[in-house]
């Protein structure tokens, strides 16, 4: 008799649950740290995906940070504090760049066959949006070093934040000019336009 009763009450308690669901607290995404979790890179990456990204990206850069207590690396002063900030704005901008060179490369096409030419003016319509990806990657280069000269100078000489090894990295290679965004999308915004050129002097015909 007690276990039907116990289980009649564990019944009603189910029932109760499932008609008056407990209200979960919901979590705004609303600073740096909580937009950059939200980008994330495919084995494949379709354009969808680097869209997605960049749109987060460009969120991150543009919120404000949170409390030093959920940085993405130990603080311990003010100065921890401030390198943080400069390699964060320099990381995200890296990753612009390498999110619009993905999205470039889904459009671009690096010779322009003979036998291209009946769909010349397709290949030229996906050439500019690669085109116009690595001209915006130019802007986020400039940014960047911004950054990381912010994150180099004489006062943080001997200051490294261990728990972000890679963003560090980052900033030494940008100051040694080991890492030139510059030069690479130069490279590729000049093929690009050369590539353009060469389908322009294409006449439309049938292979």
């Amino acid at each position: 008799m007690k276990k039907t009763r116990l289980f009649s009450a564990v019944a009603i308690v189910f029932v109760f649950l499932a008609f008056f669901p407990t209200k979960s607290s919901a979590y705004m995404v609303k600073y740096k740290e909580d937009f950059w979790r939200l980008f994330h890179v495919h084995y494949q990456q379709y354009p969808d995906d680097c869209i997605e990204n960049i749109y987060w990206l460009e969120k991150a850069v543009q919120a404000d940070f949170a409390n030093p207590l959920y940085a993405r690396a130990k603080i311990e002063d003010e100065s921890d504090w401030e390198k943080y900030r400069y390699l964060f704005q320099m990381h995200i901008n890296l990753k612009l760049i390498e999110q619009h060179q993905r999205l470039g490369r889904t459009y671009d096409k690096k010779v322009a066959h003979f036998y291209d030419a009946p769909w010349k003016n397709v290949y030229v319509e996906n050439l500019k949006k690669a085109l116009s990806c690595y001209q915006a990657g130019l802007y986020y280069w400039t940014e960047a070093k911004l950054w990381a000269e912010k994150a180099n100078v004489g006062r943080f000489r001997f200051k490294f934040l261990t728990d972000l090894q890679n963003w560090e990295d980052e900033r030494e290679r940008i100051g040694t000019g080991e890492l030139d965004y510059e030069k690479i999308l130069n490279r590729d915004i000049s093929r690009v336009q050369n590539v353009i050129a060469d389908f322009e002097k294409m006449e439309s015909k049938e292979y």
